[in-house]
């Protein structure tokens, strides 16, 4: 009999790892949920490694995805149509079916065609999402799980498909807030190294054949400046990158992805827009499994990889442990350092009341205004930042090779007199 290795969450959120004895793939996800776990992913013993990459999937199927990545806007279009189709009562076969037809060649696109042959083939649409954790994350195969299992698979969808609107919307004022003051860094920064390659050593040149001695200051730290620039230029363009290089590799380690995000949660201003960010996704994200109807345990489990800050995912794994205690879940965040009063305060009532989903969903609410706040406050304090700094670093540049020529209008003053 064939053997399978799966991956499969059990009731209290744990990720569990084994290997199964079955005659195929639909009998091994019988038996495994008969042990009271829930499969993400049952593969063929041997192929585990080679048929986890969407390259494989493709090639084993009969095809190779054009694109290996699916954006969010993809992601989001797909399940609002979908919700979309089985509200008005299409077959499920069918509506993956339309889906499949409408969208262009990709990754997304051959994604949909698997999970079509998958419940044709007698899987749950859980079953057949979780194939492609590359696509479709924890989170979205638990709430299309729990869809599945209430028999609103359609409402779910829905749910699904505001909160990644509205996670998108959020993501968006962020990264525009930054793109204006990244351009005219840029821009002032090329055109200050066109002066101090191209400019500056010219004026150099003038002031050696005047034979004015020794040049003043603040003169001499400019053309220092510029030379050093012209001889190691490839060093001050090359820096950046491996700057970015190294901050990406500690990034690939859980100590140095804690302190990378440590770090950034200390800046002024942007320090709380990160955190107040990653605390409303936190509270979006546990309000709508919960209104979804998954398990606590599992959608802490869930949350601990989709808050984006490594401090934030270290106190929800925390919380994870003090709720398998038998704890609530507003004091371990109180402990935590990383959610404020406001928040524990209104998960606490939320607890008290039976309503915790629809807390969250306030408590996530009233952060996203506040980021919107604090980005136009970060927007309001970085122009005028950046008009100083332009101005000072031209002022000086003016001054200094200003100093120079006061010298020579002071010899030519001299010479006149006498």
């Amino acid at each position: 009999m064939p053997t399978f290795v799966y991956e499969a969450v059990d009731s209290q959120g744990k990720e569990v790892k084994a290997e199964i004895d079955a005659a195929s793939e639909k009998e091994a996800s019988d038996k495994i949920r008969a042990l009271n776990y829930f499969p993400t992913k049952v593969l063929p013993k041997g192929a585990s490694s080679a048929l986890g990459t969407p390259q494989s999937v493709a090639r084993r199927r009969g095809g190779l995805s054009f694109g290996l990545r699916v954006s969010a806007k993809q992601l989001t279009q797909f399940t609002r149509q979908f919700a979309t189709l089985l509200d008005a009562g299409l077959p499920m076969v069918r509506s993956l079916d339309i889906l499949y037809t409408q969208f262009k060649p990709g990754l997304l696109k051959d994604t949909i065609g698997f999970v079509k042959e998958d419940v044709e083939g007698g899987s749950s649409v859980s079953e057949a999402l979780a194939k492609h954790p590359r696509v479709f994350d924890k989170l979205y195969v638990n709430m299309a799980k729990a869809g599945e299992a209430g028999g609103i698979l359609d409402q779910i969808l829905t749910k699904l498909a505001e909160y990644m609107e509205k996670t998108q919307r959020l993501k968006q004022k962020i990264v525009g807030a930054l793109v204006y003051p990244a351009a005219v860094v840029t821009i002032a920064g090329a055109i200050l190294a066109l002066i101090l390659v191209f400019i500056i050593p010219k004026f150099e040149e003038m002031f050696r054949e005047m034979e004015l001695g020794d040049l003043p200051g603040p003169t001499m730290v400019l053309i220092t400046t510029a030379n050093t620039i012209k001889s190691f230029w490839y060093i001050v363009v090359f820096v950046p990158f491996i700057l970015i290089a190294v901050v990406q590799m500690l990034g690939r380690t859980p100590k140095g992805r804690y302190t990378i995000d440590m770090i950034k949660l200390k800046f002024p201003i942007f320090g709380l827009i990160v955190s107040k960010e990653a605390v409303s996704r936190f509270c979006r994200t546990l309000g709508t499994l919960i209104q979804s109807g998954v398990p606590i345990l599992n959608a802490l489990s869930i949350i601990k990889n989709a808050t984006g800050n490594a401090v934030v995912a270290r106190a929800v794994e925390n919380v994870h442990s003090s709720i398998r205690e038998g704890d609530t879940i507003a004091e371990p965040l109180r402990h935590s350092g990383v959610f404020d009063d406001l928040v524990v305060n209104m998960i606490q009532v939320g607890e008290e009341t039976g309503e915790l989903d629809k807390m969250l969903m306030k408590v996530a609410d009233t952060y996203e205004s506040e980021v919107d706040t604090l980005v136009g406050a970060l927007m309001s304090l970085l122009e005028p930042i950046l008009i100083i700094g332009m101005g000072l670093t031209v002022g000086f540049i003016v001054i200094s090779l200003f100093l120079p020529l006061l010298s020579i209008m002071e010899k030519i003053g001299g010479g006149s007199k006498k």
